[in-house]
Formats: C-alpha cells, structure tokens, sequence
C-alpha cells in the first residue's frame, strides 16, 4: 500500500511540474502599438479598413476619427453577439429575440430574420457569417448545428446532435468552433465533418484563432495556446501592462486590450 500511494504521489508530481513548466516559459512580449480612450459599454474589435465597433446603451457603431455612423433596434432588446467577419454585411444577433439584423458598411439594414417566423422551427442559441450568403446556426431545440440561407429563407442541418451544451463559440467562414461544458474542443465544417481538437483549460475569456490555435485568460493574464496533439498544449503568457481588463480581441497578430476606459493595442509575434 506504501508503495502504491508512494507512486501516485510522484505521478501527481510530475503531473504539476510538467504543467508548470508548459506554463512558465519565456513568454511573449508584445509591442505597444497604440492607446485610446473609449467610452462604450462593448468593445467589438475592428476591420481591415481601420474602423472600430462598439456598443453603448445598446447603440451599435462604426467609427474612424471623425466617421462615426450608429444602427440601434429597441424592439429586439439586447444586442447579444457582433460578426465582423465581413465588414459589407455585419451580423448582430438579439438572442432574447431569437433575431438576427444584417447591416452594410453604413449600418443601414439589409434584413431582419426572426427565425421564430420560419417554417422549420429554430430557436437559435449561436449564430455567426458563413459562406454563400448563409449564416451558421445552433439550433437549441434538435441540439443540432445548421446553415441558414438568408435570402432564400431556407434552414438546412449539418451536424448530428451535440451531447453537451456549449460554453462558447466562435465561426468563421468555413467552420464552427465550440467548447463544450466538458471544455472539450471541437469543430464542425460546412459539409458536417465534426473533428474533436482536444481539451481546454479553464478560462475566463477565449478567443480561437484556428483549429490549432487561441488565446485565452485566467484571472488577470492572458495565454497563448498552440496545440499540435489533441493531448499536447504550449502556453506563452502574453506579457501586457494592465493589471486587469474588461475583454481582449485579437486579430492579424493585433491583440486588443479593452478597459472601460479605453483601449491598448499590441503587435504580438506568436512562436
């Protein structure tokens, strides 16, 4: 018995020195490219043009120096989730109204969808830009991931139905990501391939960068994380200056350091 509790103390051991040493590394040190200061309640990041998006009292903007254009429903409540994917047709997801409004580049409005109002019934808890003018789903009520053409008003199923509720996630163009409340990481493709990417540590907040790659925060620091084996991450904390934030973008090796007084830029190389 000496011997088997002996044994799994030192396996414990090993178990923390190893993820100490993943952890404490040299690091990142990023280059401080800019500092404004902001007046929003929402930081949602900026586009290839150099315009930066925000919200305040649930008014939605655009602004660059002294170009500033605004978009705000009150009949859709909150503003629940910003895609900026493509700057010419931005989403805006209200999930409290199971709606979405796509904008132009003006923040005039292209279209609204209730998706309560669709023949096939949705009850959308994700959503996000995809390709050839359809949009990703998660549909809450099969538990199924789906694209939806917005101007033909068709709903299509990709996936089959997720086991665990999801925690977070993130689309792009081409693919899904989520992690689910196991923290388990994964991505489902426009045609339904479902790929398992592995397990994530805790994290306050996340953002992914690709199916091998994200950021992420505990407490007060944020990481970078490159995964090459589903059972073998590298973390490199990113060495910022604020002892504490309001949330972090990231984008083009730009990361963004959003306080509710205003916003750090920071040129980051990742190993």
């Amino acid at each position: 018995m000496r011997f088997t509790s002996s044994k799994i103390l030192v396996q414990i051991f090993l178990f923390l020195t190893s993820a100490i040493s993943q952890s404490q590394n040299s690091g990142i040190s990023p280059v401080l490219i800019s500092h404004e200061a902001i007046t929003a309640d929402v930081f949602c990041g900026y586009d290839s043009f150099g315009y930066l998006y925000q919200i305040k009292n649930n008014v939605f903007s655009k602004i660059k120096g002294k170009e500033v254009f605004e978009y705000k429903n009150v009949s859709l409540g909150k503003i629940t989730r910003v895609d900026l994917q493509n700057p010419l047709k931005i989403v805006l997801f209200y999930e409290d109204f199971n709606s979405i409004v796509l904008l132009d580049n003006q923040l005039n409005k292209i279209s609204e969808i209730n998706f309560s109002q669709n023949p096939n019934p949705i009850d959308a808890s994700a959503a996000g830009m995809s390709t050839q003018n359809q949009l990703w789903i998660y549909n809450t009520l099969n538990q199924q991931i789906g694209l939806f053409d917005y101007l033909k008003n068709e709903y299509k199923i990709v996936s089959i139905p997720l086991t665990e509720p999801i925690k977070y996630y993130q689309t792009d163009f081409n693919t899904f990501y989520w992690i689910d409340k196991k923290k388990q990481w994964y991505s489902c493709d426009i045609f339904g391939k479902i790929t398992t990417l592995g397990k994530i540590p805790e994290f306050d907040k996340i953002e992914i960068v690709s199916s091998s790659q994200y950021l992420f925060s505990v407490g007060n620091k944020i990481y970078f994380s490159t995964n090459t084996k589903a059972d073998s991450d590298t973390f490199y904390e990113i060495k910022i200056l604020e002892k504490s934030f309001d949330k972090f973008y990231y984008k083009d090796q730009i990361l963004s350091i959003f306080t509710s007084a205003d916003i750090t830029n920071y040129k980051i190389v990742t190993p």
